[in-house]
């Protein structure tokens, strides 16, 4: 879609974490019109049998083919405000808690619950590894977390939120190769900055912003997983933000030099 885009003269680009499961609001199981108008008028929607019925129905649909993958076990809850003992756990671990049986009705019951009670934060491991391969091969692709900040033992969130970059340089550089180290590093570093108009940023030169990442390529690695994700990467040494030291043989040093960073003004 990308390269016929392209052909087509519209300038679309790629931004990719290396994982096999997408993270997302446990929202996305239920169809869009279902939640349109927020909370109130979906309490209300329910309140019609035969919208309840259309409503359950969309969410097997979406558990059978879209980010429910066609199996409870795929559904893993990373935040649970309501019941932190589900957060790790899956949809089908939940439904065995409650002596259902795994089925996607089940599910969609146990769905329709989790709405009504505020809402949950899930992972769907849905994507395929020889997808993440190709689409990572892709001259138009960039590295991105696509997380969020993550405080030590705080839910259970995906691993991209502290391992994407290290897993890029270890599984995929060192591993397998599917990139070579120089090319991995410009789609981390100069690549976005220029698709950003950041012309300060990501490269080493006088002048430039010196935001600079000092690692060990036979080492760097991530050790965050879907099962344990609280745990920082292996082989980065050295960060200096704006200058300043920010981690220093591994360990932070407290210094806070970063700042927000705003798109120049094209006026």
């Amino acid at each position: 879609m990308v390269d016929s885009a392209r052909k087509a003269g519209t300038d679309v680009m790629i931004d990719q974490y290396p994982y096999t499961a997408t993270h997302t609001n446990l929202g996305v199981l239920v169809p869009s019109w279902a939640m349109a108008g927020g909370d109130a008028e979906f309490r209300q929607r329910l309140a019609v049998p035969a919208l309840k019925d259309s409503i359950v129905q969309g969410i097997i649909f979406n558990i059978l083919n879209d980010r429910g993958g066609g199996d409870l076990a795929r559904v893993q809850f990373s935040r649970v405000n309501w019941d932190k003992t589900l957060e790790g756990k899956t949809l089908k671990d939940w439904a065995a808690r409650k002596n259902l049986a795994p089925t996607p009705a089940n599910g969609a019951q146990l769905v329709l619950e989790a709405m009504l009670k505020g809402g949950a934060n899930a992972i769907y491991h849905v994507l395929d590894e020889g997808d993440v391969r190709r689409i990572m091969a892709s001259p138009f692709m960039m590295v991105a977390s696509d997380g969020r900040l993550s405080q030590p033992g705080d839910g259970h969130p995906h691993p991209r939120a502290y391992g994407t970059f290290p897993r890029v340089l270890g599984e995929y550089v060192r591993t397998q190769k599917v990139l070579s180290l120089e090319l991995a590093i410009h789609k981390m570093t100069q690549m976005p900055a220029k698709r950003l108009g950041l012309t300060d940023r990501g490269v080493l030169r006088n002048g430039a912003v010196a935001d600079v990442v000092i690692f060990d390529a036979n080492t760097v690695n991530d050790q965050a997983t879907f099962a344990e994700p609280h745990q920082y990467p292996v082989g980065i040494e050295t960060v200096i933000v704006n200058g300043m030291v920010s981690v220093d043989n591994g360990k932070p040093t407290g210094v806070r030099a970063g700042r927000v960073i705003r798109r120049p003004s094209t006026k």
